[in-house]
């Protein structure tokens, strides 16, 4: 597996994607319906604590790991015994800490933020989950090196369901933010049991100085740049909701989860293959430059329309559907993330890219200057535009990814204006359509549907015509693989 060569990589890559992103889309399609769900039966006020809480616990379990787990993902050699003893031990010596401290702090974190006993709960409960997720790190990372996504998607597959499943129920019964309690608990025990199943590893622990030097080469840097994420979002996050009421955070936490839809519907799947891929070929510069133009195109070819669609059917939505008018005020910043989220998904490949060849300090600098800006505009705008000025500040951060497709064309030559033109000039199209007939008036379910389908249909001609040979090599090579396996 560890000596594994192009074709190899190019296959299991390919079909790594087209698994993994087959079964993602069903899983986030039952994401985001539950979360319509839940936004119709929750109000503002109930999803900001959600939010902010879960923002607590993700910027906490940033102590809880060190980078190991990437590290050796991108590891050229066979990972060892001792590879995996050492990084299991030192993760959950920090996960205990991290967790005695968040659990002896819960009652004084309730207070800080004003939190009821509801709330106080789902604090806890989100502690005790994220210990339980911090044991699935050892057999991801096994089939992550095999690129064996099509059973790492199985245990995501059933922690949505069990997830959301008791979170709309829960809800539609009237426990509000405790159903989100119970819902974090059976995500965490459903997916520890299946990931086990699915890739036995017998739970050991040792420590080798030699070992953890070796990884912690690549892996602090790299979880500097998660610690520094953490800052940007999750920490911002945090004090958003100290400064802006839980109904405003609320409006942000819902705008920016349908902007990220094609993001979290396309673009995640990508790039959780796509890292493991790069780095077998991170020696070969001419290959992985090809790779990005690949990627490129793929994730242009979809997260731009998807983006179009939803910036045209948002609207509507909030008219159609009852009870979801509540959310009108978040509108202006929905439009704001969805642009941003549509130039985030161009910019993380390429910093993925920069992470597989190891050039981990260029995207700790990028790191640097983005959590900068974002606190430094944030903070800024929210004072002249309300909690608006975070999509604005967002979308003006974007601009910066004209300085990281020159980084990563110094280390892998690569056409970035060509990857994504097609895409760009039929998604145009596509917007076009809807905005010569939204004055028309979109009132109904089913018009709003046709409307939509006509948009789609209009891209997918023009975005054939324009690429008809890059799609044809692509369909021809999935064809090809897939009868092969059969």
């Amino acid at each position: 597996m560890e000596d594994i060569d192009i074709a190899l990589v190019k296959k299991r890559s390919l079909t790594g994607i087209v698994a993994l992103t087959s079964r993602t889309f069903v899983i986030q399609i039952l994401a985001f319906v539950a979360t319509f769900l839940l936004t119709i039966f929750l109000s503002p006020s109930v999803f900001g604590v959600f939010y902010v809480v879960s923002a607590i616990i993700a910027f906490l379990g940033y102590f809880s790991d060190i980078g190991l787990a990437a590290a050796l993902v991108q590891k050229k050699e066979d990972v060892t015994a001792q590879d995996l003893t050492t990084t299991f031990t030192i993760q959950q010596m920090l996960v205990g800490i991290v967790v005695v401290v968040a659990l002896y702090a819960s009652s004084w974190i309730a207070t800080f933020y004003r939190l009821d006993t509801a709330g106080l709960w789902l604090f806890r409960a989100l502690v005790v989950s994220f210990f339980l997720s911090s044991l699935k790190t050892i057999p991801s990372v096994l089939l992550e090196r095999k690129l064996d996504f099509r059973t790492l998607v199985i245990p995501q597959l059933l922690e949505t369901v069990g997830f959301y499943g008791v979170a709309v129920l829960l809800a539609w019964r009237g426990w509000g933010i405790t159903s989100f309690t119970w819902a974090v608990m059976v995500r965490a025990l459903v997916g520890l049991v299946a990931i086990y199943i699915l890739s036995p590893w017998r739970i050991s622990v040792g420590f080798s100085r030699p070992v953890a030097r070796r990884l912690l080469r690549f892996g602090i840097p790299f979880q500097l740049n998660s610690f520094l994420a953490l800052l940007k979002d999750d920490l911002l996050t945090v004090f958003l909701g100290k400064i802006l009421p839980f109904a405003q955070i609320g409006y942000i936490g819902w705008a920016k989860k349908w902007a990220e839809v094609p993001l979290r519907l396309i673009m995640d799947s990508v790039v959780r293959v796509t890292f493991p891929a790069f780095s077998r070929i991170q020696q070969s510069k001419k290959i992985l430059g090809q790779a990005l133009e690949q990627t490129l195109f793929g994730l242009s070819a979809t997260i731009i329309p998807v983006t179009i669609g939803l910036l045209f059917a948002i609207r509507p939505l909030l008219t159609i559907v009852p009870r979801y008018s509540k959310w009108e005020p978040a509108l202006f910043s929905f439009t704001l993330f969805a642009v941003a989220s549509i130039i985030a998904g161009l910019t993380t490949p390429l910093t993925n890219a920069l992470n597989a060849i190891g050039r981990i300090k260029t995207t700790l600098a990028l790191m640097v200057m983005w959590t900068v800006a974002t606190w430094v505009l944030t903070v800024t705008l929210i004072h002249y535009y309300g909690f608006n000025g975070v999509s604005i500040a967002l979308l003006t951060i974007t601009a910066s990814i004209v300085l990281v497709v020159f980084l990563v064309k110094q280390s892998a030559p690569f056409l970035f204006v060509k990857s994504i033109r097609g895409p760009v000039v039929a998604s145009a199209v596509q917007g076009v359509w809807y905005v010569a007939v939204t004055p028309w008036g979109i009132t109904t379910a089913l018009r709003l549907i046709l409307t939509g389908f006509v948009g789609v249909i209009l891209y997918l001609i023009v975005i054939f015509f324009l690429e008809k040979e890059r799609i044809g090599k692509l369909v021809g090579y999935i064809r090809k693989e897939f009868s092969w396996r059969k």
